[in-house]
């Protein structure tokens, strides 16, 4: 864990009560998909953690939703003003897993941290088919980049306005099988349905409501297989045959 003060380089709306925010850093090659930062906000006492979407030379990226007076606070920043980040937290997705064609299934802002997992994968010479999952069409995120990127794009949406109609499941099943590892992120109620529909071996990055960030709290812990896990620090990537959910 590491605390750095990254200046905002923009902060701006991109979909319904959803915004991005990018940061000047100084060591952004050394994120990996799947680890979260936890930013400090003037008169709030706990930190927000969010999950890292991308890295460039020079800043990274964060998508977020406004959901409570700490987000709605963070959506009022502007460009120039300085925050306090701790980042190197959480354990990251592994790419080395997959060894030709990976499968990434997202639901909501899920699709963040799997964006830059993807990039890491197609560095790799992974072939990568994504499914990603709304609520509704002005709720989609990261259409257009994932689309760059990957072989195969999917969208799902729970009311039809945009993809196939219905759940992130609803949309696997159109597709033909061959992937041999996948990895999702999203609601749990939606990532433990993934799991059960997909064979074979994947990764699950949880979300939980969390205290410190940074594993001295126990306040986001699971149960597991091996025992209760605290997402923050062993996680928030847990291997699927590790998940009692």
């Amino acid at each position: 864990m590491e605390k750095h003060r990254f200046t905002i380089e923009s902060n701006r709306t991109v979909a319904a009560l959803t915004h991005r925010l990018v940061l000047k850093a100084d060591d952004p090659e050394l994120v990996v998909g799947g680890e979260f930062v936890n930013l400090s906000l003037d008169g709030f006492f706990l930190r927000r953690p969010l999950s890292l979407c991308d890295r460039e030379p020079g800043r990274i990226t964060l998508l977020y939703k406004t959901v409570g007076k700490g987000t709605e606070a963070l959506s009022a920043l502007r460009e120039g003003e300085v925050l306090d980040v701790l980042t190197g937290l959480g354990k990251g997705f592994d790419a080395a897993a997959c060894r030709k064609r990976a499968l990434l299934v997202a639901g909501g802002l899920g699709a963040a941290p799997l964006y830059l997992l993807c990039k890491e994968l197609k560095e790799r010479g992974r072939h990568v088919t994504a499914v990603l999952g709304f609520n509704k069409a002005e709720e989609i995120v990261l259409e257009e980049e994932f689309r760059a990127l990957c072989d195969k794009v999917v969208l799902a949406t729970l009311d039809g306005s945009a993809g196939v109609k219905g759940f992130v499941t609803d949309a696997l099943s159109t597709l033909d099988p061959g992937w041999d590892y996948f990895y999702t992120c999203g609601p749990l109620v939606m990532m433990k349905a993934v799991c059960r529909a997909l064979e074979g071996p994947g990764e699950a990055s949880l979300e939980e409501r969390m205290g410190c960030g940074a594993g001295f709290c126990y306040c986001c812990t699971c149960e597991t297989v091996s025992g209760p896990k605290r997402v923050c620090m062993d996680g928030p990537v847990f291997k699927k045959e590790e998940l009692t959910w």
